[in-house]
């Protein structure tokens, strides 16, 4: 048993000092609240219900909030770039399961697990937001 707790201790410790998003490099983005649903029988988000899409919706969060879906889990992030300062092209434009900020920078990221997927050096995830469904109703919070 004590072996059991030893090695779980390790591997807390393991686990949490690799999450990216603690670095003190990834300090650009706010901890907004955010609590809003969406209902998925409206047509502005009926994208969501086939895999592999992802719709924006503007005025939550640090720049919007993307909402992706594989079919059989849905996924909500921060639509700003965790590695850029706030501008006007820091926004990531979804594009499917991944999406890229306009900035010259080609910053894209996986809508899948929010990790940068050209990771030239980029440190930060994207913000990840929790999604609860019921019915037809999704709600998103932190």
């Amino acid at each position: 048993m004590r072996s059991f707790l030893i090695l779980f201790s390790v591997l807390l410790v393991i686990s949490c000092s690799s999450n990216s998003n603690n670095d003190p490099e990834c300090n650009f983005l706010l901890d907004i609240g955010v609590n809003f649903n969406i209902n998925l029988s409206l047509p502005q988000y009926s994208q969501l219900n086939f895999a592999g899409n992802s719709i924006y919706i503007p005025n939550q969060g640090n720049a919007g909030v993307i909402i992706a879906t594989t079919g059989a889990d849905f996924y909500a992030w921060d639509a700003a770039d965790p590695n850029l300062e706030q501008s006007a092209c820091s926004v990531i434009d979804p594009d499917g399961l991944f999406g890229e900020s306009s900035c010259d920078d080609g910053n894209r990221y996986d809508f899948i697990t929010g990790r940068p997927q050209n990771n030239d050096g980029l440190r930060c995830s994207l913000k990840n937001y929790r999604i609860e469904k019921s019915g037809n109703i999704l709600t998103i919070f932190n």
